[in-house]
């Protein structure tokens, strides 16, 4: 192999390796986001639990006024 390849494919295999490196780090930082979005929708989720709760108890509530 000549020198002008032998250097031609490091330089490929260089770029190769870089390309690698960026795809991981590209690969954290959306792992990282997914997980915040995850986090946020557990907690939206959580949140309208409790106003469906509170709503169901205030019609309870009406409910039983209204008997009365």
């Amino acid at each position: 192999m000549e020198d002008a390849d032998l250097h031609a494919l490091t330089l490929k295999l260089e770029l190769l390796i870089q390309r690698v490196e960026q795809l991981k780090a590209d690969n954290r930082a959306l792992r990282a986001s997914e997980q915040s979005w995850r986090e946020e929708r557990a907690h939206l989720i959580e949140k309208n639990e409790m106003a469906r709760h509170k709503v169901e108890s205030m019609i309870s509530r009406l409910k039983a006024l209204e008997q009365d």
